[in-house]
């Protein structure tokens, strides 16, 4: 049975000096110089507006904080690096999380990690051991925030997802209560927590195992884009049947002359192939150059890497920018598929967007994890991405009839880090039936208030 939320409560004057003196963190509101800097997104076109900032330094901060808004009819938002921000889920006080920045990578395979660290820090970590952690395509994302969304990275098809590595969470849940949580204590609430986001607790820390992979084979392939058609139905093939010890994706690119973009992929459009092979660099370059042959090759920077040069193959922007992006998931990507794609974000089309990306699924993410999880999406068979710019008025309705176009193989479903749940209609495309209501019992355990704002939606009829 779902629960029910009262009316939005108007903001009050609340008395944040009594929350000041029970943290060893600070607090800050508008008016203080700080607050502007720790409430930044990454995503500059997503405003985020709470009452107040709390910057943690401890877990029990976050616990004072939480307790603290319950008793005052608040509630509570959460941030570490600002990406994957959405306006309506800071809430009234805003937890923020990057001074909780423990790292430790144990040599028998595992590493404990706090809830302000990014990837970047893990990987340099664990590089020395021969070790790899299960990250995104940029190791400037957080760790904590990807991985409670599943964590889909350029691996995914050999080792599957982030959240499917979790051994433990150190979590604080609604009624402010700090709790560890495994698979076998509060079991309940670790399956929640491994792809519900932060509808059921602020994570301080996470425990997680680490693959034995010091180096690989790939980076990206890029073509012009009047070679799309014929790149992308050789990348459609090929991708088929390659062995889940490759991962792969294309992107159509309209990057601008900047000084790090190459100047040959520069003020056109362009068609990149990524990929990330595992297994034998030898056997890894055989199968690329099968892609290479489809058309002539502008830029190819494929090569045998250590892994902490991981971040080449996506070589996704790390500074700050006001943008749009969306995302759904596909059953399929037949050359039907392909050709209302390109139709639309291909050369000639017109695309405002920067970036249209694919990536193949299956393999390893296909298969159910270990232990439960509130992952709801195994089946699907790729994902689409597009990103423009915000400030450009044609984004939104180009993205719009982009995905319109393709929803015969549109599985209704979407990555909880592509589209965060904050209202009914998000949390249908974020989640199942099943997980939904599992999400809505563990709510209703940990945080009977509705204190925590990621999980407010619950609140609604929606299962």
């Amino acid at each position: 049975m779902s629960l029910t939320v009262e009316a939005a409560i108007p903001r009050q004057r609340v008395p944040l000096g009594q929350l000041r003196r029970r943290l060893t963190g600070t607090v800050h509101d508008a008016a203080d110089p700080a607050y502007a800097a720790l409430v930044a997104p990454w995503n500059l076109a997503v405003p985020m507006q709470p009452q107040a900032v709390v910057a943690a330094r401890t877990a029990a901060d976050v616990a004072a904080a939480v307790r603290f808004a319950g008793a005052h009819q608040l509630t509570v938002g959460v941030q570490a690096t600002g990406h994957g921000a959405v306006s309506t889920l800071a809430g009234d006080l805003l937890v923020a999380t990057a001074g909780l920045d423990e790292v430790t990578v144990h040599p028998q395979g595992w590493a404990r990690v706090g809830a302000g660290v990014k990837w970047r820090r893990v990987i340099d970590a664990a590089a020395p051991y021969g070790l790899a952690p299960l990250n995104g395509s940029s190791s400037d994302v957080g760790v904590v925030g990807y991985t409670t969304g599943g964590g889909v990275g350029p691996m995914a098809r050999t080792f599957g997802l982030a959240a499917d590595r979790v051994r433990a969470f150190d979590v604080v849940t609604g009624d402010g209560v700090l709790r560890r949580v495994t698979p076998t204590r509060h079991a309940e609430l670790f399956a929640a927590l491994r792809g519900g986001k932060g509808a059921t607790g602020i994570v301080t820390a996470v425990e997680f195992d680490l693959v034995r992979l010091p180096e690989f084979y790939g980076g990206a392939v890029y073509f012009d884009g009047a070679d799309a058609a014929a790149v992308v139905e050789r990348w459609r093939r090929w991708s088929a049947a390659l062995p889940e010890a490759g991962t792969t994706s294309f992107v159509l690119f309209q990057l601008p002359p900047l000084p790090e973009v190459p100047p040959v992929l520069a003020g056109r459009m362009t068609l990149g192939v990524r990929f990330v092979w595992t297994g034998d660099p030898r056997q890894g370059a055989v199968l690329l150059d099968e892609l290479r042959a489809a058309a002539p090759v502008l830029l190819d920077d494929a090569a045998v890497r250590p892994y902490t040069e991981i971040d080449s193959v996506h070589a996704d922007p790390v500074d700050p920018m006001p943008v749009h992006d969306t995302g759904m998931l596909l059953t399929g990507f037949t050359e039907a598929t392909a050709a209302r794609l390109l139709a639309l974000a291909g050369p000639g089309s017109g695309s405002p967007q920067v970036l249209v990306e694919v990536r193949q699924l299956g393999g390893a993410y296909a298969r159910p994890a270990a232990h439960s999880d509130t992952f709801a999406h195994r089946a699907a068979g790729y994902s689409l991405l597009a990103v423009g710019m915000d400030f450009d008025p044609t984004t939104r309705p180009h993205a719009q009839r982009l995905f319109g176009a393709l929803v015969e193989e549109d599985t209704g479903g979407i990555w909880p880090n592509f589209g965060p749940a904050h209202d009914p209609r998000t949390a249908r495309r974020a989640y199942d039936p099943a997980a939904l209501a599992r999400l809505t019992a563990v709510a209703g355990r940990y945080d009977p208030l509705g204190v925590l704002q990621a999980g407010r939606y619950l609140r609604d009829d929606l299962v």
